[in-house]
């Protein structure tokens, strides 16, 4: 029972919401683990995790617009690559998600899934999910 693997996930824009909860479920399954935790975690400070509504396509747009507005573009940071927006969105979000494993597979609510958040794209992100047994 190997509970570790890392997705390779590409992003499609500057900013990108991705869900990833089908390949996180793949990774809970094929660990055979059935009661414990699985860690999802961005290997990136410009990249983000988290849970939300994945019904309605509208979260998505809102949550960036949300974090743009709160951390805009501006020309004004003092970190050379020009990208502080973005590092200071992931520190938002967070890097990091731990989610209830039962049954082999993870506990969500009815709405919600995982969502890889870019905020400096479009890039191939590495997400490591780590599943641990209880």
């Amino acid at each position: 029972m190997n509970g570790f693997a890392t997705l390779e996930i590409q992003t499609n824009g500057g900013q990108d919401i991705v869900d990833i909860t089908s390949e996180v479920r793949r990774v809970v399954k094929d660990s055979g683990i059935s009661e414990g935790l699985c860690l999802v975690f961005s290997m990136h400070t410009t990249a983000g995790v988290t849970i939300n509504e994945n019904a309605d396509p509208d979260v998505k747009r809102d949550l960036i617009s949300g974090l743009s507005r709160a951390f805009p573009e501006r020309d004004d940071y003092r970190h050379v690559e020009g990208n502080s927006h973005s590092h200071l969105r992931t520190s938002c979000v967070g890097p990091s998600q731990t989610l209830i494993v039962s049954d082999g597979d993870l506990v969500l609510g009815t709405w919600q899934g995982i969502f890889l958040c870019e905020f400096d794209g479009p890039r191939r992100r590495r997400i490591a999910v780590k599943v641990c047994e209880m």
